[in-house]
């Protein structure tokens, strides 16, 4: 596996994949909370995410907003 620089790194189990013409959403179910992205569908085809598997999410950010 390669190595990789984000630290936030939250495993988890796919939920819902949602594909559409171009981009698809993605669903990752972790410790009870639902992480949502966004990618293309050649990432998912590539990937063969599907409902079910074990995938991380790297969130990888230079900005965070709260709002309350």
């Amino acid at each position: 596996m390669s190595k990789i620089s984000g630290r936030n790194q939250l495993k988890g189990t796919v939920k819902e994949v949602v594909k559409g013409a171009v981009m698809a959403k993605v669903v990752i179910d972790y410790k009870g909370e639902l992480i949502t992205a966004t990618i293309t569908t050649d990432s998912v085809d590539d990937l063969d995410l599907k409902p079910g598997d074990t995938a991380t999410a790297l969130i990888k950010s230079t900005e965070v907003m709260i709002i309350k």
